[in-house]
């Protein structure tokens, strides 16, 4: 394919010397042998002069066009495969008018652009003393974290990220430049944000409500560290469990535990214990001064105040403290600071492909169920032996409850599923040379014995579009996605409003028009 003429960003075609390191993405490395990240042509925009160019060319050719704004989508669905293009925009929209903080009736507002990471975000929003809801990679970009929702350590006190999302500024499939509200186009906005990801427009800007310091004054925060052992993880899952099961459980709490295998570079969540690790752990430190880290357990908790009677309790920090290395303290800090704390500050958490698996459960059981034990065993036979070549990064967050924002912000315009969810499962098992086998078949025991009818964890398979996996055929496998056949069919019909003529849908993993 010729670059296209006119347009002033950068164009790389397939086969030329730049473009294997620029079509790399983070799902390069567990679906890079399969065709659906191989684009003709991939191009940097330098405006949205530039996309109506992209757009126009690909529907004179009748192809089609993936957006990626960052690439972490761990099935590799921000790209596509040849003859059709993707439009990369993780550097287009970082301009000075691109991120812009305002104030206006007693509440605080971001306009901002696809482009920045949530690093950048959380670092401009903490200038403003201002914080929302997010997720923990510090990577990921904007664009694809608020059409999947963003989900993050702040998920039962406030919701998702998209929860707040005012309007979007997006150029459509004829090169129209359009901003959308719930008020504007109801089922445009509906399908946006929850929808199909990408494939209903290029969308540039988003302004979103967002929180003030101010308003939440006594905010307490918790980060704990383990080293790893079966009972230290049951007991901080017992918490877990008593919290997920408690429908009345106040708002004001959140809990997040991770459970990360040996190798993982744990100064990018605590860079504070460097000293203290080097002064009572000197043996896990080599003759060049560089740890090796052992297999951990990491615990993010926090509470806020919406009222000011609201009283924290501190016994229940003071259970998850038990134990841990170095006894940090709970911090009462601004938000906007606690927010940065949460934030993963290493690209991937291991440099190996992965076998994913990310589930919901809305169960209020799991204690009776046995769910903690069970699980507790499952991590233990991946993380334990030192010989399987599989690297274990787990995360296990409560986001239930009545009293939950998760909850209670549905029914809200946005089309994200799974709003009566009570705890989200991430187990990602990442292998080297000779694992894959390995995490494979671990993640086999863990669908049969966790998901289904007599499943310890969920009675249905609800999964979440950010942490797909299995089937890329999207139309086949919408029911692990989306709560029901109405919401599905009428995502159908915004797309086929959005999409007359397919430039937006480069693969399968599109809702069908």
């Amino acid at each position: 394919m010729a670059t296209i003429t006119g347009v002033t960003g950068s164009q790389f075609a397939i086969g030329t010397q730049q473009y294997e390191k620029i079509k790399y993405q983070y799902a390069t490395s567990s679906h890079g042998s399969e065709n659906h990240m191989n684009p003709q042509l991939i191009i940097q925009p330098q405006n949205k002069n530039d996309i109506v160019l992209a757009l126009k060319y690909a529907k004179s050719q009748k192809i089609a066009v993936a957006i990626r704004t960052g690439g972490h989508q761990y099935s590799g669905a921000s790209s596509t495969a040849d003859p059709n293009i993707q439009l990369d925009l993780k550097r287009t929209f970082r301009g000075p008018d691109d991120q812009r903080f305002f104030e206006a009736g007693g509440k605080a507002y971001v306009r901002t652009s696809v482009s920045w990471s949530l690093g950048a975000l959380n670092t401009f929003l903490g200038k403003h003393k201002a914080f929302m809801p997010h997720g923990q990679c510090v990577n990921v970009h904007i664009g694809g974290h608020v059409q999947t929702g963003g989900y993050g350590q702040l998920g039962r006190s406030f919701g998702l990220f998209g929860d707040h999302v005012l309007s979007l500024e997006l150029i459509d499939h004829d090169g129209n430049f359009k901003e959308v509200t719930r008020t504007s186009d109801p089922d445009l906005f509906y399908a946006l944000l929850g929808g199909s990801p990408g494939n209903l427009g290029v969308i540039t800007h988003f302004e979103i409500e967002v929180f003030r310091d101010s308003d939440y004054k006594g905010s307490l925060g918790l980060k704990s560290l383990y080293w790893y052992n079966p009972q230290t993880l049951k007991r901080l899952l017992d918490i877990l469990v008593e919290m997920s099961d408690n429908e009345n459980f106040p708002r004001n709490y959140d809990l997040c535990v991770s459970v990360l295998s040996s190798s993982f570079k744990l100064l990018d969540l605590f860079p504070e214990v460097d000293g203290k690790m080097k002064a009572e752990h000197p043996e896990i430190y080599g003759e060049d001064g560089v740890p090796f880290w052992p297999r951990t357990i990491v615990v993010y908790a926090q509470w806020v105040p919406f009222d000011k009677k609201d009283v924290p309790d501190m016994a229940w920090f003071d259970r998850i403290r038990k134990d841990s290395l170095f006894n940090l303290p709970v911090q009462e800090k601004p938000m906007s600071e606690l927010t940065s704390d949460w934030i993963f500050r290493n690209v991937r958490e291991f440099e190996h492909p992965y076998v994913k698996r990310t589930h919901l459960t809305n169960s209020s059981t799991l204690g009776k169920d046995g769910w903690a034990s069970w699980i507790t065993n499952r991590i233990d036979a991946v993380v334990k032996p030192e010989d399987n070549h599989c690297y274990l990064s787990a995360q296990l967050q409560c986001y239930g409850g009545k009293n939950s924002k998760f909850f209670t912000n549905a029914n809200n315009g946005t089309s994200y599923s799974w709003r009566d969810s009570t705890l989200v499962c991430v187990l990602d098992c990442f292998y080297a040379q000779g694992g894959k086998k390995n995490a494979e078949e671990w993640q086999k025991i863990n669908d049969a014995e966790g998901i289904g009818p007599n499943g310890k964890f969920c009675k249905q398979d609800r999964r979440v579009l950010w942490g797909s996996f299995g089937s890329f055929d999207l139309d086949a496998s919408w029911s692990y996605y989306y709560d029901d056949q109405a919401k599905y069919d009428r995502l159908r019909k915004a797309r086929r409003a959005a999409d007359p003529d397919g430039i937006f849908t480069p693969n399968t993993f599109s809702v069908k028009r």
